[in-house]
């Protein structure tokens, strides 16, 4: 029996393209009557756009929520223009406005989320940090100089075969697509709602009460290990939560993007004062550092988590995020190995003060 979880990454180690084509692969598999119902906030890639339209063309059921207008507001445009048209989806695809709720950019709600469903030839999800934003032939290469070539960024895209977390993903994104966007803090008819399947939880956003990340970590202290991979890390609650777990004794290391503007040198020297160990990736060959796990250990009980949330005040309050706590110990090996190739590529190793 296959396992319940794939993890594959994307990366300078890795095949440009391999996340897109892991996608493409599973678009050209699905036969007619299938569906696939994906949410993503960057698809810039018209290639993988077209794929799509030509399985709604031979029959596939195609459901698309789309960020409408992300930070960088043209970097949806071409693929908009093209799924929009007569030769696209139709009805079936819905690029999403989302809810503006202050001036500026922070004060806009996005569909932040990274998820890919297939009903055939096996139901599948995919959830990680993975868009599909860059393009061959690339027509635009300051949009990419903006958000960072995903095609051998660092990231992640996990498939999972369990029945109740698709179904669960699945109908998810038919709503979001069939509802629209959803107020902050849990209101509306379309408020979040989690799935317990066991030995791993899908928490959405936005939601009300504790975020689900920290409340996991809480409970971490003396003797206790926390590594993070994180290409955004800018909130102060979340800064100050992982300086609390390193007073309560427990290691703490993270790996960052090496972008100031994801990651400020502030945050930086506030997270090394309090005894974190810190490194930042990518920044020789401006490698966008893209992925979003944690591995928590505490004692015997391991946790690994992935999704699409950041550790900003933009996906902690007003965001559609997505985030996957699993103890399966394959999810969590695999996050390991990455780790320790992390460190391998780091300036400074993940751990080293």
């Amino acid at each position: 029996m296959p396992s319940r979880f794939e993890v594959h990454f994307g990366g300078p180690r890795e095949a440009p393209g391999a996340l897109r084509d892991l996608l493409s692969g599973h678009v050209a598999a699905a036969p007619p009557g299938a569906s696939i119902d994906w949410a993503t906030y960057y698809f810039r890639d018209r290639r993988l756009a077209q794929e799509l339209a030509a399985a709604h063309a031979r029959g596939v059921r195609v459901t698309l929520a789309l960020e409408a207008r992300p930070r960088t507001l043209r970097a949806n445009q071409a693929v908009i223009a093209l799924l929009s048209g007569p030769q696209g989806l139709g009805p079936s695809f819905r690029p999403m406005q989302m809810h503006r709720l202050a001036p500026g950019k922070i004060g806009k709600q996005r569909l932040h989320e990274k998820i890919y469903c297939f009903s055939d030839p096996e139901p599948v999800a995919f959830v990680g940090s993975f868009n599909p934003s860059g393009d061959d032939p690339e027509e635009a290469p300051d949009v990419v100089a903006e958000i960072g070539d995903h095609h051998v960024a660092h990231n992640l895209l996990v498939k999972i075969r369990d029945p109740r977390i698709v179904g669960f993903l699945c109908e998810h994104v038919r709503t979001l697509y069939r509802d629209g966007a959803w107020l902050p803090l849990g209101l509306g008819r379309g408020a979040a709602r989690d799935c317990d399947a066991g030995d791993t939880q899908v928490h959405l956003w936005p939601r009300r009460g504790a975020h689900p990340v920290e409340r996991l970590l809480e409970g971490y202290g003396a003797g206790s290990r926390v590594r993070i991979a994180a290409s955004h890390l800018s909130n102060r609650f979340s800064v100050a939560c992982l300086m609390r777990l390193a007073r309560r004794g427990a290691q703490v290391e993270i790996a960052a993007e090496h972008t100031e503007r994801r990651v400020p040198r502030q945050v930086e020297r506030r997270l090394a004062e309090a005894g974190i160990g810190f490194a930042r990736l990518g920044a020789a060959a401006d490698i966008p550092m893209h992925l979003k796990f944690v591995l928590a250990e505490n004692g015997r009980e391991r946790h690994a988590v992935f999704g699409s949330f950041n550790w900003t005040s933009q996906s902690y309050w007003l965001n559609h995020e997505v985030a996957v706590i699993t103890r399966d110990d394959s999810v969590f090996e695999a996050l390991d190995r990455r780790w320790r190739v992390l460190g391998l590529l780091a300036s400074s190793p993940p751990g080293s003060a």
